[in-house]
């Protein structure tokens, strides 16, 4: 059986998420992910989200485990693994009682998250209300603000445009030209040059070309098989292509929202075990962090 004392149950798997995972587990806290049953991944080497297809997905030396009840959870915990369970919906959440639940969708909206599931709930990105839908919200636009833990109000809303890298921005994104099935004609890892075809797009009327905007590294790419709809996201292109090891490592952006997470977490366990009287009132023990963003 799972020590629910220090469990803490994250919501979704993607490559952000599994920076959350990863320090969480690393700072010796139980974790459970809840995961879609069909998650779309881009940069697959670095998400557990991919055990969901292939039963275990490993990390930088984490490994996370498909479990096909949450009767299994505890066992695999047991053996050095964090534990992963199709529920989309979080319905085992109230099941468990955790510590802290961190919705780490990235849904830009909420599906479903709210401050009664924990005596901390934390929300990644924009879409949530800290004081209202959680009790904080971490910030995961690039900039100043980056893993600013925030808790009154919102994160700052979705631009669609990623973060600039090696002076691109919205040309680094691939995205489906027409609705179909998705097939990979390269992999990450792969060096690609600007107009190449990296995957086609299948429809019964036929295939459509996927072609890369820029040359450099393919970071990541979409599954293979994957049905999309017209821009979907399907790859992400760095044109750094000295990165090789990126693919296969946690970048700094998860690492910075994974810091702000462990930081709330670790302040509720050690509230808790100082005024165990007090540990479902979380007003007790909130961290000192602005309402609102400071002004420049």
């Amino acid at each position: 059986m799972m020590d629910h004392a220090d469990l803490v149950v994250v919501r979704g798997a993607g490559d952000i998420s599994t920076g959350t995972i990863h320090r969480l587990f690393c700072a010796g806290f139980d974790v459970l992910v809840l995961e879609a049953a069909r998650p779309s991944a881009i940069r697959r080497q670095v998400a557990f989200s991919e055990a969901v297809y292939d039963g275990a997905a490993t990390v930088e030396g984490v490994t996370a485990v498909r479990i096909a009840d949450l009767s299994e959870a505890g066992a695999a915990l047991n053996r050095g693994a964090v534990p992963l369970l199709v529920d989309p919906a979080g319905e085992s959440i109230r099941r468990v009682q955790p510590l802290a639940v961190v919705d780490a969708i990235l849904a830009k909206r909420n599906l479903g998250t709210s401050m009664d599931m924990a005596a901390l709930t934390v929300a990644l990105g924009p879409g949530f209300e800290a004081g209202r839908d959680v009790h904080y919200v971490i910030e995961t636009m690039r900039g100043h603000d980056l893993g600013r833990i925030i808790a009154s109000g919102s994160a700052a809303a979705n631009t669609g445009i990623p973060g600039i890298i090696g002076g691109y921005g919205i040309e680094r994104v691939v995205r489906a030209p027409a609705p179909g099935v998705f097939r990979m004609r390269r992999d990450i890892g792969d060096i690609v040059a600007a107009g190449e075809i990296i995957g086609v797009v299948v429809a019964p009327e036929g295939e459509t070309p996927v072609r890369a905007q820029i040359s450099g590294l393919l970071r990541g790419i979409l599954r293979d098989g994957y049905p999309v709809t017209a821009s979907f996201k399907l790859a992400d292109v760095d044109p750094r292509t000295g990165e090789l090891k990126n693919c296969a490592t946690i970048s700094d952006k998860a690492r910075c929202i994974a810091g702000s997470v462990l930081e709330l977490v670790s302040a509720a366990r050690w509230r808790r075990e100082r005024h165990p009287a007090q540990s479902g009132r979380t007003a007790a023990w909130r961290v000192p962090v602005p309402s609102t963003h400071p002004s420049d």
